[in-house]
């Protein structure tokens, strides 16, 4: 059979599926995308300062290294730009459908395949479905009460609203995640007052970044061995990150004195502005971010610092549990997103009626984060419990395209839907949640875990592990009748 693939989004994940794809034969691809352009969280977040903290000779494709970067760690337009590169070289853009939002998928048990309804009406049959909508999709805004009675205007940062001039404002910035410390630097510059609340500091480290000019460009251009060198030196200075929270405690020991001496030296402009941002959990354990302006921006004058939890929002402001109103004229959520709650809103329905909604109630789970048992024909990109504490994504989803084209090429040799065995799923997630069990990432509440406290987010091991561990056997299938 020749199997006509459905992919969901068109970020890194889904051009990651579409090109190993193409590169192995097999054609007959759609590819919804519910915005009007690729990039995923490149295309959503382009709040100001916004960047990439993965450096770019690493967070790019192994097949299309790119000698034209103009930084390090490049800028949101430079990403977005080597997206639509990548996109247009490797033929992708034929295979989307732009400004389609898929609601539902149902697997058809007698046909062998999956039904996709989108919010506009429409519908779809493909053999093989392909979520890539990855983690960090769905901007996340706390409950907190009168969220909604605030008078101005509100905005989360992935969100960003450009027709708000925040020149001479006062601005009240909720949260302190990757994305805060990039834009609260720059709103800093031109606001009258910024007001940071704080519920947990980051552990913060220098920003080793530099410009790539005409000689380093030219360079990797012509020798293209040099971007080699300078991809694997990165490769082996962030995967050390994950050796440190996983393996070596005396080396993440020796990250938290690197980071300590860092943040102490850019806080010295404000007395006291160290003791409120130096954490008090392990360190690993939340997000490691890497900045060398945001501490020196919250030293500023026009900057207030504060850690009271909120206790409510109000028309003018935000107030927090020690009765003080934070007057603000503009309120932006710094928030995060709902990273556990994978897949979601779509409703995803497999074999014999089952809901995915259902099977994930006490946290997702799949087989290498692809495959889940009675949702034949489904392979998640970017799933459960294959995000990396500090490395490259996209290193992991080269992996995951290798293992979704020798699940394709199997379902083209035998006819017939293939669905992972519940015990091979099970025996796989009970040695990661053994592996997470004992993990640094269990010692305090952070996106990375859901409500209960399973982590379902991070891989526990290395990326090389996993590159080597996840290779599809057919052993580990049933056929579906």
């Amino acid at each position: 059979m020749r199997p006509r693939i459905g992919i969901i989004g068109g970020g890194f994940g889904g051009l990651a599926a579409a090109i190993e794809l193409k590169r192995r034969g097999y054609d007959d691809i759609v590819i919804w995308e519910k915005a009007d352009d690729f990039g995923g969280v490149w295309r959503d977040n382009t709040y100001p300062g916004a960047a990439c903290d993965v450096p770019s000779p690493f967070y790019s494709f192994s097949f299309e290294l790119n000698p034209r970067w103009p930084h390090r760690f490049s800028r949101q337009p430079a990403i977005l730009d080597y997206v639509h590169h990548v996109a247009d070289k490797y033929d992708v853009r034929r295979h989307v459908q732009f400004g389609t939002e898929v609601a539902a998928a149902r697997f058809d048990d007698e046909a062998g395949q999956w039904h996709v309804s989108t919010s506009d009406g429409a519908t779809a049959t493909v053999d093989v479905l392909v979520p890539a909508v990855g983690q960090l999709s769905r901007p996340s805004i706390p409950n907190i009460p009168g969220r909604d009675s605030f008078a101005g205007p509100a905005f989360h940062s992935a969100r960003w609203r450009h027709d708000i001039d925040l020149a001479g404002k006062r601005v009240v910035v909720i949260g302190t995640g990757a994305s805060a410390i990039q834009f609260v630097p720059e709103v800093q510059k031109v606001a009258e007052r910024v007001t940071v609340l704080q519920r947990t500091p980051p552990y913060i480290m220098r920003r080793m970044d530099r410009e790539f000019g005409r000689f380093h460009q030219t360079l990797f251009k012509r020798v293209p061995a040099s971007q080699l060198v300078e991809r694997g030196t990165w490769y082996s200075l962030v995967e050390s990150l994950s050796v440190a929270w996983v393996y070596a405690r005396p080396l993440a020991s020796a990250i938290r004195a690197m980071s300590k001496g860092h943040m102490r030296k850019q806080t010295k402009g404000k007395p006291g502005l160290f003791e409120k941002v130096w954490p008090d959990y392990p360190i690993g354990c939340k997000r490691v971010l890497f900045s060398n302006d945001y501490l020196p921006a919250l030293a500023q004058p026009n900057v207030d610092l504060v850690t009271e939890h909120i206790s409510e929002i109000t028309p003018t402001g935000v107030r927090t549990t020690d009765g003080v109103e934070h007057d603000a004229d503009v309120l932006i959520w710094g928030t995060g997103f709902t990273a556990t709650e994978f897949l979601a809103p779509m409703q995803i329905t497999g074999a014999g009626g089952r809901e995915l909604a259902n099977e994930w109630k006490d946290g997702a789970h799949a087989y290498y984060g692809l495959t889940v048992p009675h949702f034949p024909n489904l392979v998640i990109m970017y799933g459960p419990n294959t995000n990396t504490g500090g490395g490259s994504v996209i290193y992991f989803l080269e992996a995951q395209a290798r293992y979704l084209a020798d699940f394709v090429a199997k379902l083209a040799d035998v006819g017939r839907p293939l669905a992972v065995r519940e015990d091979v799923e099970q025996k796989h997630d009970e040695a990661i949640q053994d592996d997470l069990s004992s993990s640094v990432w269990t010692q305090c509440s952070s996106w990375y875990r859901t409500a209960s406290g399973r982590v379902t987010v991070n891989w526990p091991r290395l990326g090389v592990q996993y590159r080597h561990e996840a290779k599809f056997d057919a052993g580990d299938y049933d056929l579906v009748a």
